[in-house]
């Protein structure tokens, strides 16, 4: 007997490709499309920025909203990029320019809480049935902005009634408020607990989420367990080792429809390792480069310590005195990015500052390895698309890094499963040694293509994460 269809609605800040700051965006991208083949409805629920708005095409009006948080708003729904949407527009909240978190300051808009409260609030009411001819039985809530949403189900009583998970795709952020907001947020003071969401004298939306949700997910196996240790928690590891027998890592996939080397309308296509040469030609000559003997490196990241980027700053002179070159695409830490534009007065380094999407795939096609050294991380998509481009990944021994990128090690290399470098501990002379060795295993041909080749074996798609999201939604969903 086959199992019956679930309704899910997944309620997320940003979806790739309407609106993107890092890999939360493709995740909740490609989420639908994955479960959807195990009997999973799901709709999903984001703000109405400009940059989706201009991107709906039509729409039709889903639910009214007169006053939400500071002014009218309204629910539409549309289908886009093979979504099917339902987006809160709401101007006086999400009609600004720039970055969707931050205002030209450079800081965290006044009001992301109320912001985000205001997401949190239209799911509750999704889910307890103002939406006409569609419901769900599982709200699937991804990070802070997200996180209120069991808080206001317990307050509308659907608790029990309605599924919750939470997934953490990264717990540094943790949607603080202050605590006079608590009426502006419709939240109950005898609620104000630090068994619900109260955090060292403030309202914390995710902690919100964290103590309320049926079940937890993170992006990892290994940062699940890293959640629950103080280095790692954020202040939060005492909650994660509460709910420990609520909490699972399910990796992260990668859409295959998007990242694919044999279809990549942005490279010359390839479906082995030897593929890649015309694509590191190219990749040279876009940034300025010269020829070279040695390994061409990329990064393709937020410019942010969190990122190990300050360490590989420091070792930059190493990887060229070695024979290796570096191309950098991203955007950050102001200092970090003065850094690297003066790092790049050396010949063998170029570097944009900014996000191009169409680039990124021709940095994973044309690039020899894939410089990651984080230190937090945890999934990691850079890595993945590394692998399936068969860019030889080079990663901190963190997180999702840990999962996913099998080490080089003479053990791994005689059996023949390596994939990449990792490199513990997450210090300027492991970065070293760990660059040493990418050098050593590059400029043995035989070794580098049976790496290469057992890269783009790997498998990095949702089969098997999606199935976990399934039977997650399955174990959540209350009886009829």
């Amino acid at each position: 007997m086959a199992s019956r269809t679930i309704n899910v609605l997944s309620v997320a800040s940003e979806c790739a490709p309407l609106v993107k700051t890092g890999g939360l965006a493709d995740v909740v991208g490609a989420l639908p499309a994955a479960v959807a083949e195990h009997g999973v409805q799901m709709r999903t629920l984001l703000p109405g920025y400009p940059q989706v708005m201009e991107k709906l095409g039509k729409t039709k009006i889903a639910l009214k909203l007169p006053s939400l948080f500071g002014g009218p708003a309204k629910l539409v729904s549309a289908t886009a990029f093979g979504l099917d949407l339902l987006i809160l527009d709401a101007p006086h909240l999400f009609h600004r320019a720039g970055n969707i978190y931050l205002g030209p300051d450079g800081k965290d808009w006044p009001d992301n809480p109320e912001r985000f409260a205001a997401l949190s609030l239209v799911a509750t009411k999704i889910a307890m049935g103002d939406l006409k001819g569609w419901q769900p039985q599982v709200l699937h809530c991804h990070d802070w902005q997200a996180g209120l949403v069991p808080e206001y189900l317990n307050m509308a009583g659907g608790t029990g009634k309605i599924g919750t998970v939470l997934t953490i795709h990264n717990i540094a952020f943790h949607g603080l408020a202050d605590v006079a907001k608590l009426k502006t947020l419709g939240l109950k003071k005898a609620r104000y607990t630090p068994d619900t969401f109260e955090f060292w004298g403030k309202i914390s939306a995710l902690k919100a989420g964290l103590t309320g949700a049926d079940r937890l997910t993170t992006v990892s196996p290994t940062y699940a367990t890293e959640l629950m240790t103080d280095h790692f928690g954020m202040g939060l590891d005492g909650v994660m080792r509460h709910r420990r027998g609520d909490l699972s890592g399910i990796l992260n996939g990668i859409d295959e429809a998007v990242w694919n080397p044999a279809i990549d309308p942005e490279i010359t296509p390839y479906k082995t390792a030897a593929g890649k040469a015309a694509n590191k030609s190219a990749l040279q000559k876009e940034f300025g480069l010269p020829k070279s003997d040695g390994p061409l490196c990329v990064v393709v990241s937020r410019l942010t310590d969190q990122k190990g980027l300050d360490l590989l700053l420091d070792c930059l002179p190493h990887l060229t005195h070695l024979g290796g070159q570096l191309a950098l695409l991203g955007s950050g830490d102001p200092g970090l990015e003065q850094g690297f534009k003066k790092a790049a007065e050396h010949p063998q380094i170029a570097v944009k500052i900014g996000y191009d999407e169409a680039l990124s795939h021709r940095m994973m096609a044309g690039g020899d390895a894939i410089l990651i050294p984080s230190r937090f991380e945890p999934c990691g998509l850079t890595q993945l698309y590394g692998l399936k481009y068969g860019t030889i990944p080079l990663v901190a021994l963190t997180g999702g890094l840990a999962d996913t990128v099998i080490n080089a090690s003479p053990a791994a290399l005689a059996t023949g499963v390596a994939t990449g470098v990792q490199f513990n501990p997450i210090t300027h002379d492991s970065l070293i040694t760990a660059l040493d060795r990418l050098i050593s295993l590059y400029n043995d041909p035989k070794t580098w293509a049976q790496l290469r080749k057992n890269a783009m074996k790997q498998p990095v798609g949702w089969g098997p994460s999606a199935s976990s999201y399934t039977d997650l939604y399955r174990d959540v969903t209350p009886p009829v």
